[in-house]
This record gives C-alpha cells, sequence and structure tokens, in this order.
C-alpha cells in the first residue's frame, strides 16, 4: 500500500489540478465489465489495490477501457489519456449495476499532466504501433506452425473446444485454441471469451470471475462448417496465474444454444 501512495504522490507532482471535490464513484463487480469510453485514448492507468482491474490496450492507445473487480475494501482508479488530461475515480463494488458503459466528459478531468503536450502520434510512434502489431502476428503464426500442445479440451454435441498452449513473449501472453467441428451444423460464434477463475461458483463468497480482453485476435474463425477445424491465437496483456486460480474459457453459439464452457487448472 505505501508503495501504491508514493507511486500516487509521485504521478501527480507534475500535475495541475482543477479542483478538490469529491470524485465520481464507479460501481463494477466480477459478473460484468463496465466500459468506460474517454475523450482521447488511453496512456496509462493505475487502480488503487488488487480489488479491481481496468483493462485498456497499452500498445495502440485507444479512448476504450474495461473495469472489473471483486468484493472487497474500496479502491480508486488513475487514468492518464495521451493528451495530459487526468481522471480520478473511487471505485465500489456492487452486485447490482445500473449503468455499464459511461462516456466521459473531458469536463470531468481533475487535472493536467504538465509533461505531456496534446500532440498527435509522430510517423515514428504510428510505425512503432505498426511493428508491435506485426510482431504479435509473426509471433502468433510462430506459435500455429509449431508442434501441437495440449492443456485441456471440452467436447459436447459434436463441438471439440480445445486451450492447446499458453506462451509468453515480451510483456505477451499467447493463448493457443482449437474448435473442431463434427456435429453436421456449422457453428457460428456469438463470443468466444477467456476468464480468470478463483473459487467455487457454488459458493458465491469465495467465487470471483475476471474477463480477460485480448489485444490481438489473429485468425480466429466467424464460423466453423461440419468437418473443419481451426487454430487460432488471443494475445493479451502478460498476466500470470495465482496457485488458486484457473482459466476458463467460454464459447457461446450465435442464434443457437450450444455453449462450451472449459476449466483449465495450468
Amino acid at each position: 500500500m505505501k508503495n501504491l501512495i508514493l507511486i500516487f504522490l509521485l504521478l501527480f507532482s507534475s500535475f495541475t489540478i482543477f479542483a478538490f471535490s469529491d470524485p465520481d464513484t464507479l460501481y463494477v463487480n466480477n459478473y460484468k465489465a463496465v466500459a468506460l469510453f474517454f475523450p482521447s485514448p488511453i496512456k496509462q492507468a493505475i487502480t488503487g489495490n488488487n480489488h479491481f482491474t481496468f483493462t485498456y490496450n497499452r500498445e495502440a492507445p485507444q479512448y476504450l477501457g474495461l473495469l472489473q473487480g471483486i468484493d472487497g475494501e474500496d479502491g480508486n482508479l488513475l487514468v492518464i489519456t495521451v493528451d495530459g488530461n487526468v481522471f480520478s475515480y473511487i471505485v465500489k463494488y456492487s452486485d447490482d449495476l445500473k449503468q455499464l458503459t459511461y462516456f466521459i466528459s473531458k469536463k470531468k478531468r481533475v487535472g493536467t499532466e504538465h509533461a505531456i503536450p496534446q500532440k498527435k502520434l509522430s510517423v515514428f510512434e504510428k510505425d512503432s504501433v505498426g511493428r508491435q502489431q506485426e510482431y504479435f502476428e509473426r509471433y502468433s503464426e510462430y506459435l500455429l506452425t509449431s508442434s501441437s500442445q495440449h492443456i485441456k479440451t471440452k467436447r459436447r454435441s459434436g463441438i471439440k473446444l480445445k486451450m492447446e498452449r499458453l506462451a509468453y513473449s515480451r510483456d505477451q501472453t499467447y493463448l493457443v485454441i482449437e474448435i473442431k467441428n463434427k456435429s453436421g451444423i456449422a457453428l457460428e460464434l456469438e463470443y468466444l471469451e477467456l476468464f480468470r477463475v478463483q473459487g467455487n461458483q457454488k459458493r458465491k463468497s469465495s467465487y470471483q470471475k475476471l474477463s480477460l480482453t485480448p489485444i490481438l485476435k489473429y485468425k480466429v474463425p466467424d464460423k466453423v462448417y461440419h468437418s473443419q477445424s481451426f487454430r487460432f491465437v488471443y494475445v493479451f496483456p502478460k498476466f500470470v496465474l495465482g496457485a488458486d486460480e484457473k482459466l476458463q474459457l467460454e464459447l457461446q453459439e450465435k442464434k443457437g444454444r450450444r455453449k462450451l464452457i472449459l476449466n483449465a487448472k495450468l
């Protein structure tokens, strides 16, 4: 906690603060992702404690961030956008979320950061983002052309969902996934999402489920016809599971009832 306080003090030492009014409060839980759209792309974000996670694209700045959390002490969220504007919020857990999407006005900023003047990305910066994207794709292709591995497989109604391989490179985590269809009916994906899960769902007091948002989906099919098989890659900001955590991969069919949930303890 002392380290977090020090970080905030160091950050605010270069800020111009507009007012000392109480920050707004955001309510979140671990069942739904709360979407925050900022007036400028997100450069940096910090949450006050480990009960809350704020996911955003660190490689290619975007306006969207996703906030989730588990039951526990209140926290806070500090967001700095690329034009130097600073936004600050109190974050609280709530089972009942009355709002899932926030479009944040520039007027809601609490200050500005002197160190970063407003500017467009330079040609060099754009080229750097492009090189990052190219690296993600090249490493994903390398994983797909490497020998197949196996973590966990789930079969249901003629559909096979396989979590094949988890790999780390630089500051990213790569997950290789396979879908195979032998059901006789084409499978159209509504969504395929990955979660970090802790505890037992039957014991709600100890159950925690946090969504992991990929920064790249490589060669993901929209539809898998009968007798087809696809291998593809999800790329995430680097994460490491705790000793009592597991991964959960959830597939939902579009315009259909087929749903597969695969749990894997690594």
